[in-house]
């Protein structure tokens, strides 16, 4: 299986590129990203980022999940 940085719901890469913003801001690499660019990041900056967004979606979805059941 190949791999690819397509979102599997392309409506959604708006929301995730501003996700992913956001993170980058909370762990103060959010200027260095707007001036470099995310290629000029290390592999450790860009895994902390979307770790942190998959702790974010988690928790989203938790969250719906614990709404709806209620």
């Amino acid at each position: 299986m190949s791999r690819t940085n397509k979102p599997v719901n392309p409506a959604a890469q708006n929301s995730l590129d501003k996700m992913k913003y956001e993170i980058a801001n909370e762990l103060g690499i959010a200027d260095a990203v707007r001036q470099n660019g995310w290629s000029t990041m290390t592999s450790a900056d860009c895994g902390r980022v979307g770790g942190h967004m998959v702790r974010k979606m988690i928790e989203q979805y938790e969250s719906s999940m614990n709404k709806s059941q209620s």
